[in-house]
Order: structure tokens, then C-alpha cells, then sequence
């Protein structure tokens, strides 16, 4: 998931009075009522304009962290879009510092949390670059892997090759959003160019069984989002049509496939859900208790822990 994604309309409006900007609620859901992958993205922009110093990268925190804790959740995989602070000429370290400390009360809660810290696509190989070089400084304080988000079609993947190599270089762990709204040619790039461990969506390996086969014999898991693929209209992009519903979505194609799965909630605000709703819509489509308890597995098993913590989570009833 994303923490600029999990911004609560109360959270916008609260962020915006503390710049001298006034907003209603349903000026913010608005904002966030369902569109296509460019009016999800500019609705993204406009959210994190309100994000402008570490106080608010802090704020943001504190509220995303008492509704996970709400939910039960016991670990989480967050990913701040450090390309974005620095487009916007904020000192990355110094937000990080923050969101840090915000954070700590809540691990002692029995909330813990590890940090992604992603790159802008259409921004650039530089600026990845720049991403990076953060993500590795931060390396021994909570921050586990680094991906690429945005707009996957503005570059090739093979682009990024050299930044995945510094990645892995640090001991970071190599993400990358594809087949979203790419194609499956478009994950197929990231694997062997990026030599990632996990895909960001990646759903439209559902048009590929060579690529779901792989996906399976390699163990490399897709992150599925389901009503985000709904909500920003990638799966309509997916399967060439202008509507579609969430009965639509491939993940049953996927899982039976034997394709590692794991759920997440992406932008849970922006898109009216949360972890727990999303393994609700895994069981309206069909998942069954123990389907739906090999995902809840899974995720331990990808995530990015010593084995030690996997199997003490996995080992609770």
C-alpha cells in the first residue's frame, strides 16, 4: 500500500487547513471518485501537494497506522513516494525522520512496519537513481526495497537496469509496478531485465500462460490490488472494454495458475477500501477459508522479514 493513498478525506482536510487551503469533504471525493489510470494519477498529484512538511508526512502516519492497527494487521509493507518529495524540493530524510517516529509508538502497539520508498517512472532514470541512493542511506533503519510506480508506459524497463543493479548492490529488495496497464511483455521486462522479487499488479499476465507458468516455477508474487484494478480502470484497459465489474478480475485465473498471489489495499482511501475489505472481495469471488488463508500466508512468506518473524506469524492461529 501506499501512504499518500491512505489519506482519509478528514486527513486531506485537516493537511490543506494547515497551508490556508479550505476543503469539504465532498470536495475530496470528488477528487477521488472512480476514473482512468490518468485521472487516478492526477488525483495522486493533487493529494500529495498537501503533504509538504515533516509534520505532515507524521500526521499521515499517525492516522494510517491507528485505522491498520484497527484492522488487526500485525505487519505492513508501506511505500512513500520519496521521487515525488523531491520534485516538490523536500528533504526526503528529514520526512523519513519523521515518519519514523511517528510510527514507533505503534510497533510497541504491535503494529510493525517496514518502508518501500519508490521512484516516479515518467520522471526518469536519474531520478530513480536519486530514489535509490535514499533508499540505500536508509538501509539499516526500516527501509527494505525500492520499486518504481507512475506511469509504466513512459519508459522501457531495460532503462532502469543500471538502478536495479546499485538496488541490489545495497541489499535492497527489487519492486516494480507492471502490467497494470502494460501489457504482460511489460512484466516479462521487469523480470529479466530488473531481476525483481515482486510485481506490482502485474494482472495482465492473465493474457500469457508462458508468463503465468514462469511467474509460478520462479515464485515471484504478484501484489494484486482488486478494487484498485477496478477503480483506476486497468482491468477495463486489461480487457479492452469501457466497463467492467469486479467479477471480472483474473485473480482466480491467476491463483489456479499457481501464480504466488498477495493482497494489497494500494490506495485504500482513494479507493474506498482497506486490507480487510480486499480479502472480502477475494471471497465474493470465490476464494474459499483455506484459499483465502494460503493468501493470508503468502504474504508472510513474501514479505521482506527474517525467517524468524515469518514463522512466528504464520505459526498464530
Amino acid at each position: 500500500m501506499h501512504l499518500e493513498g491512505s489519506l482519509e478525506p478528514a486527513t486531506v482536510m485537516a493537511l490543506a487547513a494547515r497551508h490556508g487551503v479550505l476543503l469539504t469533504a465532498p470536495e475530496v471525493n470528488a477528487r477521488y471518485a472512480p476514473g482512468d489510470f490518468t485521472q487516478f494519477i492526477e488525483a495522486f498529484k493533487w493529494v500529495t501537494s498537501f503533504l509538504r512538511s515533516p509534520a505532515d508526512y507524521a500526521l499521515a502516519c499517525e492516522k494510517l497506522a491507528e485505522t491498520l492497527l484497527a484492522q488487526k494487521v500485525v505487519y505492513a509493507e508501506i511505500t512513500l513516494s520519496v521521487g515525488v518529495m523531491l520534485l516538490r524540493k523536500q528533504d526526503p530524510l528529514a520526512n523519513y525522520a519523521a515518519i519514523r517516529a511517528a510510527t514507533q509508538p505503534f510497533e510497541e502497539r504491535g503494529l510493525r512496519v517496514q518502508w518501500i520508498f519508490d521512484a516516479v517512472r515518467q520522471f526518469g532514470v536519474p531520478a530513480a537513481m536519486q530514489v535509490a541512493k535514499l533508499a540505500a542511506a536508509c538501509a539499516r533503519d526500516g527501509v527494505v526495497a525500492f520499486g518504481i510506480g507512475g506511469d509504466e508506459l513512459a519508459l522501457p524497463a531495460r532503462d532502469f537496469a543500471a538502478v536495479y543493479d546499485f538496488v541490489r548492490g545495497a541489499g535492497l529488495q527489487p519492486l516494480i509496478h507492471a502490467g497494470e496497464i502494460g501489457d504482460a511483455h511489460a512484466v516479462c521486462d521487469a523480470i529479466q531485465y530488473l531481476d525483481v522479487v515482486r510485481i506490482g499488479h502485474g494482472i495482465a499476465a492473465m493474457h500469457d500462460r508462458a508468463l503465468m507458468k514462469d511467474l509460478a516455477d520462479r515464485r515471484i508474487p504478484l501484489e494484486i490490488c482488486l478494487s484498485s484494478n477496478v477503480r483506476t480502470g486497468a482491468l477495463a484497459c486489461q480487457l479492452g472494454r469501457t466497463e467492467v465489474s469486479i467479477t471480472d478480475h483474473p485473480l482466480r485465473q491467476l491463483f489456479e495458475h499457481g501464480v504466488p498471489i498477495v493482497l494489497g489495499s494500494d490506495d485504500p482511501a482513494m479507493f474506498g477500501t482497506s486490507i480487510n475489505g480486499e480479502y472480502q472481495v477475494a471471497a465474493s469471488l470465490g476464494m474459499n477459508e483455506p484459499e483465502l488463508r494460503k493468501l493470508v500466508r503468502a504474504s508472510f512468506e513474501y514479505a521482506f522479514l527474517e525467517e524468524s518473524a515469518k514463522k512466528k506469524y504464520t505459526s498464530q492461529p
